[in-house]
């Protein structure tokens, strides 16, 4: 028995994609600006076509209403002339009412004969095609109907084209009842009359009218699509040059901004918070840069800083080994010791302060929600200053603002001998007592121990916020623009109350380009001197840290004469407005012929 023969297993075909995805395609890849004028002219086409129509569909209606109102009322009149259609001709050969086709049926419906029928140019005959003689089916009385025209050529002349177009054009035909009355009254015949017009007059005049509306939809479509295509290409260049923008900066250039525009437009809109959000990504960019930068330096100085106590304590516990089994070995053990303690003490001291920056970058281990007599605070560090230098002349007073002589001469924080004033403001009593302790370690240090030091403290209102204030560098042209504040709060009262705590000491100072490092982590002016006075470069980090986390502000700037003086600026709170005074008005005033406002 044969085997039945297998089908071979067929390779399944690969699922084509669905016909809407592959469009949806191929529209999302036409530019924006191309679909935008297509839909215009698209909009333009359809609305010309349909205004056209519209024109020809009302125009036609109407000249059909008026023929059939003019077939109704002339119909007695031309029922009447019927005497004279067969006298009434001209040379032409043409009927006296040759625009009126009269056809006259009997009561039997069959013709009698009578009539008119229109004769154009070179022998055309035109008539409608009405019902075989004896009958009217599908016709209503006194209701016009529309029908075919029948031509016929009586002359062996060749017509016009335009006459015989006229000729073909349908016929509008109306059937009344007639009836004839004898000298007795009585109705002597009766019947029907079959009376028309030729739509050619109004054919051609619609034809007129839709060629008319066609080239001006063309002309319109034409410059509307011109028109369309410049403003959409015109609204649509910021656009453009956002995209240009956005190129370069995907090629690495964040400093690019967006054109300005209103407001009040969407584009313009959209403008303003690409640039909002440009330049928040910038910072955090630079910031995460700059933070990075800190990190491996911190990572790198820290390494080096634990280095140190580490390879000495290694150090002498080796030397202690080797030197144990010697004679006098007691005294050089407690030698030993003793390095191994200063060592450790101050990688102690390192290790802590690191904690304390660390927590300080993570915001923690501060509580900025107690009151703070910042006065004492000052205080007790100016005591304690004199207490580690008692031959240095320490003169505490109060930070006023020295206004400028002239514009190169401008206003500048000073100070005013006498004692210091109470000040009390919202922070962690802690942490500002290590800010102050930080800067009198630091005068101790690096300065002769009989070089004199101004502390002072003060309130001043300040034009600008807490948050802005916090994110200032710290250098002297920060500290430039928070004077200029002060001067604008006082004259003003407007802004937030400070205070102002600074430290002026006469020793050698620092460099104009190393000021703004001393904030640095592991920066020192004098290394060597550091160390031998236990210093490990991260007080000022510290302090600057805590100083922040207060939404405050610190820098450092040269004093009068030589030396350093850091300034400490801590938000109180809001500043109360008052009547301006007369006294205000002229400071106010000096203060803008001053700045040539």
């Amino acid at each position: 028995m044969p085997s039945r023969p297998t089908n071979p297993i067929k390779p399944a075909k690969r699922k084509a994609k669905p016909w809407r995805l592959r469009f949806r395609r191929r529209v999302d890849a036409i530019p924006l600006s191309t679909k935008l004028v297509a839909c215009i002219i698209v909009l333009l086409t359809v609305g010309t076509i349909g205004i056209s129509f519209s024109i020809r569909t009302l125009v036609g209606n109407y000249l059909l209403q008026k023929t059939d109102t003019q077939l109704v009322n002339q119909a007695q009149l031309i029922f009447n002339s019927m005497d004279s259609l067969y006298t009434g001709t001209d040379n032409d050969g043409r009927s006296l009412m040759n625009t009126y086709y009269v056809e006259v049926r009997d009561g039997n419906y069959k013709s009698t004969g009578a009539g008119s029928v229109p004769m154009l140019r070179d022998g055309v005959v035109s008539e409608p095609s009405l019902p075989a003689d004896g009958s009217i089916d599908g016709i209503t009385l006194g209701q016009p109907f529309t029908t075919q025209a029948v031509v016929h050529v009586t002359s062996d002349r060749v017509p016009d084209h335009s006459i015989m177009q006229a000729a073909q054009s349908p016929w509008r035909v109306v059937a009344l009842p007639w009836s004839e009355k004898g000298k007795d009254g009585h109705v002597k015949n009766s019947g029907v009359v079959f009376i028309g017009l030729s739509l050619s007059d109004q054919i051609d005049t619609a034809n007129t009218l839709t060629r008319f509306c066609a080239m001006v939809g063309i002309a319109v479509v034409l410059i509307g699509a011109i028109l369309g295509t410049f403003v959409v290409q015109s609204t649509l260049a910021p656009l453009k040059r956002i995209e240009k923008t956005a190129a370069k900066i995907a090629a690495g250039d964040l400093s690019q901004r967006v054109p300005d525009l209103p407001e009040n437009t969407e584009v313009g809109s959209l403008s303003v918070s690409l640039n909002a959000m440009l330049t928040r990504i910038e910072e955090s960019f630079h910031a995460q840069e700059e933070t990075t930068e800190k990190m491996k330096r911190f990572v790198s100085d820290a390494s080096h800083e634990l280095r140190t106590p580490l390879a000495a304590i290694h150090g002498y516990a080796e030397l202690y080994k080797m030197q144990r089994d010697m004679p006098g070995a007691l005294e050089r053990a407690d030698e030993s010791i003793e390095h191994i303690e200063t060592s450790s003490s101050r990688m102690t001291v390192l290790v802590e302060d690191l904690l304390s920056l660390a927590r300080l970058d993570e915001g923690r281990g501060i509580d900025i929600t107690q009151q703070v007599k910042l006065t004492s605070v000052v205080h007790d560090a100016a005591d304690d200053l004199h207490a580690l230098d008692p031959e240095r002349g320490i003169a505490c007073g109060q930070v006023v603002l020295r206004q400028g002589t002239n514009a190169e001469h401008s206003a500048e924080l000073a100070f005013q001998q006498g004692t210091l004033p109470d000040v009390t403001l919202t922070g962690d009593g802690s942490r500002l007592r290590q800010v102050v302790t930080n800067i009198v370690g630091n005068i101790h240090r690096y300065t002769p121990s009989d070089s004199p030091v101004e502390i002072s403290i003060g309130v001043l209102p300040a034009s600008i916020s807490p948050e802005s204030l916090s994110r200032m560098p710290a250098n002297e042209r920060s500290l430039r623009h928070l004077v200029e504040a002060i001067e604008v709060g006082q004259s003003m009262q407007v802004g937030m109350n400070y205070a102002v705590i600074r430290f002026s000491d006469h020793g050698p100072g620092v460099p104009a380009e190393a000021r703004s490092k001393i904030f640095e982590r592991f920066y020192t002016a004098d290394p060597s001197r550091a160390r031998q006075k236990g210093g490990t470069g991260l007080g000022m980090a510290i302090a600057q840290s805590v100083v922040r986390a207060h939404h405050g502000f610190i820098c450092a700037s040269a004093s009068e004469g030589t030396g350093l003086t850091l300034t400490v600026v801590l938000p109180i709170a809001p500043v109360e407005p008052h009547p301006m005074t007369s006294a205000d008005a002229e400071r106010r005033s000096e203060r803008k012929n001053r700045h040539g406002k």
